[in-house]
């Protein structure tokens, strides 16, 4: 498939590429059969360092410990700091395999012509910026006209770690598919879509017998670290996060010993991490990637080829969907970061905090 072949190309604006999207929708109707003009099916009833230090199981406190910090140190793309010349000798090699999705427009439009393109979302960085406060993470006007665009055009849906009310509040379209706690807690559209069939709105939740768990859990962690200042512990339904955005990194050891002291009690959960974010989750195997399919095949795409799907995000977590589609071998994934990162998206673009003004700005 076109869209797969890595080219060389500049990193684009991370605002553009959803204004892409947008501007794809007039561009590949006109081109498509008009069978496949109509709608789906509506619903019915990375990074191997950081993943085998949290898979070290058989040690010792000390080095759980040790290797929860370092990973935490991982995840920061800030954290160090290269040379200048480093910098730009590792972004031009990385750039050969990932692309900027915004110079493969032409590409985009040829690989996807006669297809139904279906949009999958990421919420925090991709269409809000990162903030200290979790709860202060708003979209902008603009960029809710350009997702209801997209949603008019293709079946659209946001598959954020965030509890789905809590996206849902955010966002305010009920014309979208909404997949939150990482994908355990999927709802269809409410209203105004015409991808949706009657007034059936599916509700899928694969984890529910962990609610009272994690309910308990969250209680416990507040009260564990309320001294460890900036650190924010989040109930996101399905599973709860602690974000150490804002707590001072010699800290970060002792919050990781209060997070472990906490977890340590229930073997039915597990520890994965996010962009300055610790995330306690059910043992199921269930993510993104699987929210991802579920859709897919919920929408009749199961075993189509005429499907294209689009996945956009900028945490490690996405990368279980980004995985999906490279197995696929259908659509492409888009990683926003302005900095190299192990990934299996096919294209790249800069990450909102670096193209704010155009993130929230250049959408009309």
């Amino acid at each position: 498939m076109g869209m797969t072949q890595q080219n060389v190309a500049g990193v684009g604006g991370a605002s553009s590429g959803i204004n892409m999207m947008a501007d794809l929708c007039a561009a590949s109707l006109s081109m498509y059969p008009a069978s496949l003009q109509k709608p789906p099916v509506a619903l019915g009833g990375g990074y191997p360092k950081v993943s085998q230090l949290l898979k070290n199981v058989e040690v010792n406190s000390a080095q759980r410990i040790s290797s929860w910090v370092d990973s935490m140190k991982a995840c920061s793309p800030t954290h160090v700091k290269s040379p200048p010349s480093l910098t730009e000798g590792n972004n031009s090699s990385w750039m050969l395999h990932h692309p900027s999705a915004l110079d493969m427009f032409e590409q985009i439009i040829d690989a996807s012509q006669g297809k139904q393109i279906v949009m999958f979302l990421d919420y925090d960085g991709t269409l809000s910026p990162i903030v200290d406060d979790p709860d202060r993470a708003f979209m902008s006007k603009k960029m809710r006209t350009t997702v209801r665009k997209l949603a008019s055009c293709y079946p659209t849906a946001i598959v954020s770690g965030r509890c789905r009310d809590k996206v849902y509040s955010f966002v305010r379209l009920g014309e979208l598919y909404y997949a939150g706690s990482h994908g355990m807690d999927i709802k269809g559209p409410a209203k105004g879509s015409k991808h949706k069939k009657g007034d059936q709105a599916v509700l899928f939740q694969p984890a529910s017998e962990f609610l009272p768990m994690i309910d308990e859990v969250y209680k416990e962690l507040v009260e564990k670290t309320k001294s460890t200042a900036g650190a924010k512990v989040e109930n996101n339904k399905f599973c709860v996060s602690v974000h150490f955005r804002c707590v001072d990194e010699k800290e970060w050891t002792k919050l990781a010993q209060e997070v472990r002291s906490v977890i340590k009690g229930y073997p039915k959960l597990r520890l994965t991490q996010g962009r300055k974010v610790l995330e306690i989750r059910p043992t199921i195997k269930w993510d993104k990637g699987k929210a991802l399919e579920f859709l897919l095949e919920s929408l009749g795409f199961a075993n189509c080829t005429n499907v294209f799907p689009v996945y956009i995000g900028d945490d490690r977590t996405d990368e279980d969907a980004f995985k999906i589609l490279k197995d696929r071998g259908q659509g492409f994934g888009i990683l926003v970061s302005e900095i190299p990162k192990d990934t299996n998206a096919s294209y790249s673009l800069r990450e909102p905090e670096e193209a704010s003004h155009e993130f929230f700005t250049t959408f009309g």
